[in-house]
């Protein structure tokens, strides 16, 4: 694994991915970050938007994750993603939809908590938009 970190993908159902690549750029909440082998120690939050694997040096793969943590070592990142697609799964239709979804539960919201969840799922939806454009 010489120059390669290993990247690996949790949903909170399965390992998606698990895969030895030379960097992985992770929308964090602060940012985007890149991670290369012998990266110091992280945890962040992340944003929704596209995770990148990079190999050979290219994109190799993108997945878009609705959000979650991001856990970094010196040979291992890992994401714990709320929700991970790969781009093609991704359609207008489907973004449009979640779109008028949350807008709708931001517009029911009772309380904070229900603002709270409804404003995340329309910043998921609008970043599914970007992804599908």
């Amino acid at each position: 694994m010489d120059g390669k970190i290993l990247f690996e993908l949790v949903s909170p159902t399965k390992l998606l991915i698990s895969a030895e690549v030379d960097m992985v750029v992770v929308p964090g909440a602060e940012g985007d970050f890149g991670a290369m082998a012998q990266h110091a120690p992280l945890i962040s939050a992340i944003r929704p938007g596209t995770v990148e694997m990079h190999d050979n040096g290219r994109v190799s793969e993108r997945i878009f994750v609705s959000g979650g943590f991001a856990e970094v070592g010196g040979t291992r990142i890992t994401v714990l993603a709320e929700e991970a697609l790969r781009l093609s799964d991704i359609t207008h239709e489907m973004a449009a939809t979640r779109r008028r979804m949350a807008n709708e539960a931001l517009s029911d919201a009772t309380s904070d908590r229900d603002r709270e969840a409804a404003q995340h799922q329309l910043a998921v939806a609008e970043a599914m938009e970007q992804v599908a454009r």
